[in-house]
């Protein structure tokens, strides 16, 4: 099964199995590239101010960047390398870690969900349980020799960051400072690490359709020297060019439910390259399994009735990868 990994060959054409209908495919010449694109400094000594700049964004865009965030740069460059390295390993060496079972807490795929789909995604990608790291990093490649290392205290500083970027978010919607991370439980921590080959043919296909995140809260680390994420905004796609040792913040489904809607989950994709490969490392903070989540008792009211109905983050994600990625909002599966 691991020869569909698509980075363990060069493709001179487009696979027909990656094609997608005229009606489906990127118009990569209607993209707005150089669209405002909120961002926020951490380190501002005026904390209401960051609070203020975060709940705008949240409800505006539902991402955000952010600098001085206290990850460091030569972690981030570090986690970029090894992610490279790991993608260039033999074919053989990739083949122990395949799996197309969604269920698998440490895997290497392809696409999104080979098993479901029936047009294909210009995507390898690493997947990877984070929490707790002592249960699971035991069981991540060996290969290379430094990837355990780099990533697990990468896994660290991002999760610290995400529980920041919690109390900022719960404050700028009038919440007690801890009350999204409590809401959300013991929480679990996923990543992606995503590998997008050279494409034959980008304007054909996707690394990822447009989407939304099922999580909470998702911390992307971009390639640097490579644009690919883009963002929907008021019916447009914007392209999210990589900022100088900036970090992409995008709010999942579970924010939104718990926000009562006032902030937006944001739909976004992957496009591909024709000149060269794009890496990128999501980071997902994940509610506990079986929380129940649904909107701050605080957000709703007469005027503010609850938009959606309360369910397990269990419930939440099974419905998620029973479906096709780019069809409708999994949330609205959830209305009250």
């Amino acid at each position: 099964m691991a020869d569909q990994l698509i980075s363990t060959a060069e493709h001179e054409s487009l696979p027909e199995s990656y094609v997608r209908s005229e009606t489906q495919r990127p118009r990569l010449d209607e993209v707005v590239a150089d669209a405002h694109i909120p961002v926020v400094d951490l380190a501002d000594p005026d904390r209401a101010a960051v609070i203020a700049q975060i709940g705008e964004a949240c409800r505006t865009h539902g991402f955000f960047q952010v600098l001085n965030h206290g990850v460091p740069v030569e972690l981030m460059l570090a986690t970029l390398a090894v992610a490279y390295e790991f993608f260039r390993l033999p074919a053989e060496e990739k083949a122990k870690l395949y799996s197309d079972d969604p269920a698998k807490k440490i895997r290497l795929s392809t696409s999104f969900n080979v098993r479901k789909e029936t047009v294909h995604n210009w995507r390898d990608y690493l997947r990877l349980h984070c929490h707790p790291l002592e249960q699971y990093v035991p069981d991540w490649p060996t290969n290379p020799p430094s990837f355990r290392e780099i990533v697990s205290t990468y896994c660290r500083e991002v999760r610290e960051l995400g529980f920041r970027l919690y109390a900022a978010i719960s404050e700028s919607l009038g919440l007690e400072e801890d009350c999204i991370k409590k809401a959300l439980g013991e929480q679990e921590q996923h990543m992606a690490v995503n590998f997008y080959p050279k494409c034959p043919a980008p304007e054909l296909t996707y690394g990822l359709p447009a989407h939304t995140d099922p999580n909470a809260l998702t911390i992307l680390l971009m390639d640097q020297q490579v644009a690919g994420l883009q963002v929907l905004k008021e019916g447009r796609w914007i392209a999210v060019n990589p900022q100088p040792n900036a970090l992409v913040i995008n709010i999942g489904d579970q924010l939104q439910a718990l926000s009562n809607g006032r902030y937006k989950s944001v739909w976004h994709r992957a496009v591909v390259n024709s000149d060269r490969a794009r890496m990128s490392v999501a980071s997902f903070l994940c509610p506990c399994n079986d929380v129940r989540i649904g909107p701050a008792a605080k957000l709703i009211s007469e005027d503010s009735p609850a938009v959606y109905r309360d369910y397990t983050y269990a419930e939440y994600y099974k419905k998620f990868w029973s479906r096709n990625l780019d069809q409708e909002h999994c949330l609205e599966l959830f209305r009250t």
